[in-house]
């Protein structure tokens, strides 16, 4: 299993899922294992684990997802963050 180096996830990085289409683009990372994803159409931030990353390349951050499945389970807020 590849272990993923938080520090090569990049602002503005295209967040693609296993059909390799873009769902998302970073916009930070937040803590050590949680990424901050732009704000979609609505306004709204989400959140997902650096645990489904199994690789950044090309500017591009892969998961293990497909993109229904990660939108499906990505959070509206932080770990840890009251709502």
């Amino acid at each position: 299993m590849n272990t993923i180096n938080a520090s090569e996830i990049k602002p503005n990085m295209s967040v693609v899922c296993t059909q390799n289409g873009e769902f998302a683009k970073v916009d930070h990372m937040q803590g050590a294992s949680t990424i901050k994803l732009m704000k979609d159409k609505q306004g709204q931030h989400h959140f997902i684990p650096l645990s489904w990353v199994v690789s950044t390349q090309n500017n591009q951050v892969h998961v293990n997802k497909s993109g229904e499945q990660a939108m499906k389970e990505w959070s509206d807020t932080a770990p840890n963050q009251a709502n």
